[in-house]
């Protein structure tokens, strides 16, 4: 067998043609949310064009830094799987509450403690890996690509629910002509060409609306060929207790999202995630987010977006995910090219998003599809946990009258929807653990139970 072949997918190195085009592809995805989180940061704080610039330049290089270090990792930092990182939305509402409260300085000196104390508990949070068999796993990953879908409408609307053009016939068709498009190309084409459909979608998606006049490069003019955002542009981190709590609990959030991720792609590239994955994936996000409070920028993990882009594509390597790091390390140092990239249309993202998003809620299906129903109570565990993990995306208000940290976990249907179902797998398959316990001891050697999975 030569090594070629015995090569897992997760570890080839693909030629740089393929690199560079797999990894853009990722970039075009995520470029939305990447900058989401510092344009609605310092709109809440109202900080300068310049400033908000600053923030999204730091935002970009910082990214990409974090993706290598997930992606290609060293020593036990890194998870080595195909996880492109940018800022997390759940540490929105904390950094907005602590800029306005106690300053800007305190948002970046709480990120960097909070990043510190994830490096610090990784090893503990890993252990609960146990807690997600097959049936939690499978309805965690459905939860997540029912949850992307408001992005998705969102984006093919316009992108601003709030402007008089959102959800126009014109960007309808044009979101819809990309998923068209998207579409032919995966069925018509294999190989590299099929495995660029999104990328192919978004390109003639974008030609589409130029025009027709939905879009334009006259931006691209106005920013600059290069910039650096330096450590601490906005003056030396300033640490206090209320803050540092806030933002650690918003990383216990993350770091439950981050589980999700992690199983998810585990499952999408048929390598089953480990303990020892998962605690270096926790110490990859808690020094990537150490980083970014150094570096003006804020708390990282995965991008959900493109859990479903791998499993369209079926590109596997994460050394393809590590280019589309470098291409953000190079959009925040050139400016320029962050600012063609952004010049594709929301709708168009939009169109592809349908397909992307759905995909991984498909993989949760498949999951789910080689747990045992018949003779356990693994449906209504299902049932239940991704009925209240869409809660909180199916009708936001629901929990409008919760403040505090107790909305930032309510906010958040994947971490709602994983302790529902790890919690209704304890309590409802007791009986089933408590057999599989029998099986594995040596003392009843042929003691047998049903399997649950």
């Amino acid at each position: 067998m030569s090594n070629q072949s015995a090569t897992h997918p997760l570890d080839e190195i693909l030629p740089l043609r393929q690199l560079a085009s797999y990894g853009l592809q990722h970039v075009l995805v995520m470029y939305a949310g990447a900058v989401a989180v510092p344009l609605i940061l310092g709109s809440a704080l109202g900080l300068t064009q310049q400033q908000m610039v600053t923030l999204i330049n730091a935002n970009l290089l910082t990214s990409g830094i974090a993706t290598l270090i997930q992606t290609i990792g060293f020593w036990k930092f890194g998870a080595r799987l195909p996880l492109i990182q940018g800022c997390s939305f759940i540490a929105i509402a904390p950094m907005i509450m602590i800029g306005k409260q106690y300053g800007l300085t305190y948002v970046f000196g709480s990120v960097i403690a909070a990043g510190a104390l994830t490096i610090l508990i990784a090893p503990v949070f890993s252990r609960l890996l146990r807690f997600f068999p097959p049936v939690v796993i499978g309805s965690l990953i459905t939860i997540i690509g029912v949850s992307l879908m408001p992005a998705a409408a969102i984006w093919l609307g316009g992108g601003d629910p709030g402007a008089s053009s959102f959800g126009s016939v014109a960007n309808l068709m044009l979101g819809f002509a990309t998923v068209a498009v998207t579409l032919f190309v995966y069925a018509r084409f294999t190989g590299f060409i099929g495995n660029l459909s999104v990328l192919v979608g978004l390109v003639v998606g974008t030609i589409i609306a130029v025009a027709c006049g939905m879009t334009s490069f006259a931006h691209v003019g106005d920013a600059a060929w290069f910039e650096i955002s330096a450590p601490f542009a906005f003056g030396a981190p300033s640490f206090a207790v209320t803050p540092i709590l806030v933002m650690s609990l918003a990383m216990l959030v993350i770091m439950a999202e981050t589980t999700g991720n992690v199983l998810a792609i585990g499952t999408i590239i048929g390598r089953p995630s480990s303990q020892t994955t998962l605690g270096n994936a926790f110490r990859a996000d808690g020094l990537s987010t150490m980083l970014g409070g150094v570096f003006n920028s804020f708390p990282y993990n995965a991008f959900t977006q493109n859990t479903g882009l791998i499993a369209l594509s079926n590109v596997k390597s994460r050394y393809v995910v590590a280019s589309a790091g470098v291409i953000m390390i190079l959009m925040g140092l050139f400016p320029k090219l962050g600012a063609l990239i952004a010049s594709v249309p929301r709708p168009v993202l939009g169109g592809c998003a349908i397909v992307m998003f759905g995909m991984t809620t498909v993989a949760g299906i498949q999951e789910l599809s080689r747990v045992k129903f018949d003779g356990t109570r693994n449906a209504i565990i299902v049932a239940v946990s991704i009925s209240v993990g869409v809660l909180p995306m199916s009708f936001p208000a629901i929990f409008g009258h919760v403040s505090g940290p107790a909305k930032l976990i309510l906010d958040s249907g994947i971490f709602l929807g994983a302790i529902t179902a790890i919690a209704l797998n304890i309590v409802l398959n007791r009986e089933k653990h408590a057999a599989d316990r029998r099986e594995l001891s040596p003392v009843l050697p042929d003691s047998t139970g049903s399997s649950a999975h």
